[in-house]
């Protein structure tokens, strides 16, 4: 199968400015991402971006740019929509491929290993895979919503477990790779449309870099790791 990797990069993060070149082990965030998906065999990487900065970063790591629109750089714009013009601007080249590999310059403690995991998770079953580490916190014990006056419920509290053995184990979604078929993106909004499987990547390579704090939490365990 012909698997072609992408990173999603805009300029404009708000969270932590010029996080997607900010150096992390002395390489800038965006190339782990980049050299993740050269080291598990993807036939060609592609960054989208609206950044001049982050489009020369790229293409000094040999990745191919493509232009993202204004509108599909906002806060407030849908990935899945940079993901559909990705795609369609590849088949208006005539580049065909059977697999999308999506690998955010945000997590860039995932190990090649992972990412294998998921591709060798897209089976004939699934339209997608995730990547999920155990969650620190359970909907049905202690994760609250809390409102404006101050009081405060139980999410799931009133499921009916009274113990924590009892309820069902629970997972955050990561950022370390999403996996699917370039048809599925095409006719769908969402991942949640498809059939989704998961593979659990450990805490420590699942750090998703959004603001500082995260961004030294990163750093330290990459460190660590060396």
């Amino acid at each position: 199968m012909k698997i072609f990797a992408f990173v999603f990069a805009r300029g404009g993060s708000k969270g932590l400015p010029g996080k997607n070149i900010r150096p992390i082990g002395g390489v800038p965030l965006l190339a782990h991402s980049i050299r993740a998906g050269f080291e598990v065999a993807a036939e060609r990487v592609f960054v989208s971006t609206d950044d001049p900065d982050i489009a020369a970063v790229a293409r000094a790591y040999n990745a191919e740019v493509i232009d993202r629109p204004p509108e599909l750089a906002t806060d407030t714009a849908s990935e899945w929509l940079a993901w559909q013009h990705a795609i369609q601007y590849l088949r208006e080249q005539g580049r065909e491929f059977d697999v999308f590999l999506s690998l955010p310059a945000t997590a860039p403690l995932r190990s090649a290993e992972d990412v294998r995991q998921c591709l060798q998770a897209l089976d004939d079953e699934t339209d997608v895979v995730v990547t999920v580490s155990p969650a620190a916190r359970s909907p049905y014990f202690n994760m609250v919503i809390r409102e404006a006056n101050g009081s405060s419920r139980v999410v799931l509290g009133d499921v009916g477990y009274k113990r924590r053995q009892d309820a069902p184990e629970v997972y955050d979604m990561s950022t370390v790779a999403y996996v699917t078929r370039p048809d599925f993106v095409m006719r769908t909004t969402g991942l949640f449309q498809g059939r989704v499987r998961s593979v659990v990547v450990p805490k420590e390579r699942a750090v998703d870099i959004d603001d500082a704090f995260d961004f030294i939490i990163a750093e330290a365990l990459f460190e660590k790791c060396q």
